[in-house]
């Protein structure tokens, strides 16, 4: 039968969870859109809507990455996915005002990475 270390019991758990209480969030929206391609596909939509294939050459995302990566990001919520069905059938990806609102964030990191990098 385990047994729990006797620190398990003294509350640590606790202290060390209100210590960081202030990354929560921090890790939380790193999380959620984090991964390298997501970031750039973010960051290149920060110009305004795009097609498929003006992201896939502006980002240089293979086609299966770049779809994943779009359905992942609308599913999330940050993009808006436009489809016009004339001839030639098209998909206009945009940001959300969740999308957008992670603007100023890469603006801070743009300035950073100037800084630091």
């Amino acid at each position: 039968m385990a047994t729990q270390p006797p620190e398990a019991d003294t509350g640590e758990d606790t202290e060390v969870e209100q210590r960081n209480a202030d990354v929560c969030n921090v890790v939380g929206a790193v999380e959620e859109m984090g991964a390298k391609w997501k970031l750039i596909v973010l960051n290149d939509l920060r110009d305004g809507e795009k097609r498929f294939n003006e992201l896939k050459r502006s980002t240089g995302a293979s086609s299966y990455t770049l779809s994943r990566v779009l359905d992942d990001l609308a599913e999330e919520g940050f993009i808006e996915n436009r489809k016009e069905f004339e001839s030639p059938v098209a998909s206009y990806y945009t940001l959300t005002e969740k999308g957008n609102a992670l603007c100023p964030v890469f603006e801070s990191l743009d300035a950073w990475g100037e800084d630091w990098l």
